[in-house]
């Protein structure tokens, strides 16, 4: 029977050799993925300006104090982007013993989700 080239099946000299790699040298030492390239990142230091005052304070940190203070001058985006990483933390680190929402809760946020969907859709 004869070996058929085709798509997956390449020519048995383009094959690779029994026990040699198709990657021999493998992924350089020290280079990083996305992760670990955003993780540096946002770990770096900045100076902002704050009350007056000069303060260093990591990218991350800046980026979260600006969300902040654009949610808290009514930017609807910036509200529910905040929020939505906030439950998505607080699922994350979520324990066993938390307490359960009560019935007002519950109503508050049946009440208040609709209309943050109306008007993130609006904008």
């Amino acid at each position: 029977m004869t070996y058929k080239v085709g798509f997956g099946k390449p020519p048995k000299a383009g094959q690779f050799k029994k026990g040699k790699s198709g990657n021999p040298r493998g992924r350089p030492r020290g280079s990083c993925n996305l992760a670990t390239d955003l993780n540096a990142e946002l770990s770096e230091q900045i100076t902002v300006r704050e009350d007056g005052r000069s303060k260093r304070v990591s990218k991350q940190r800046a980026l979260i104090k600006s969300l902040m203070a654009k949610a808290l001058q009514g930017d609807v985006r910036a509200m529910a982007t905040l929020l939505a990483l906030y439950a998505r933390l607080a699922s994350d680190q979520s324990d066993d013993h938390e307490e359960p929402l009560d019935a007002d809760e519950l109503e508050i946020l049946h009440r208040f989700a609709p209309r943050l969907l109306k008007s993130v859709k609006r904008q």
